[in-house]
């Protein structure tokens, strides 16, 4: 299993970004995904994650109105949309796919990508 993150960069504070994960290796449509951040100092922690179908998305309170979990499963892509950034949002974000179809709060994760950095700065 792969999964590519891609779309990271430096923005000013208000600014946004989208986030992409391509995703191989695995059957796309049957798996939930996640998106999970690491601040500079912090442990990683969880930021969204999506169901199998895209009809049940989950929010990080600290993203909830600003950041948007989304996906294309014709693409085999998740994405995470990412307005109103805040410099404590800068962090490296990963993607990652669970073995199963749904999430629930706490499940775990099996596949996780290479990360992408977001530095939100003025």
């Amino acid at each position: 299993v792969q999964l590519q993150a891609s779309g990271g960069g430096s923005v000013l504070p208000g600014g946004s970004l989208r986030l992409s994960c391509a995703a191989s290796g695995l059957r796309f449509p049957n798996h939930a995904m996640g998106w999970f951040r690491q601040g500079p100092g912090k442990e990683r922690e969880f930021v969204a994650a999506i169901n199998y179908s895209g009809t049940r998305t989950y929010y990080a309170d600290s993203v909830k109105g600003r950041f948007t979990i989304s996906r294309r499963n014709t693409k085999n892509t998740v994405y995470l949309q990412m307005d109103n950034l805040e410099p404590e949002d800068m962090a490296i974000y990963y993607c990652a796919a669970r073995s199963h179809s749904n999430f629930y709060t706490g499940a775990t994760f099996d596949y996780w990508g290479q990360g992408t950095q977001v530095t939100v700065s003025s």
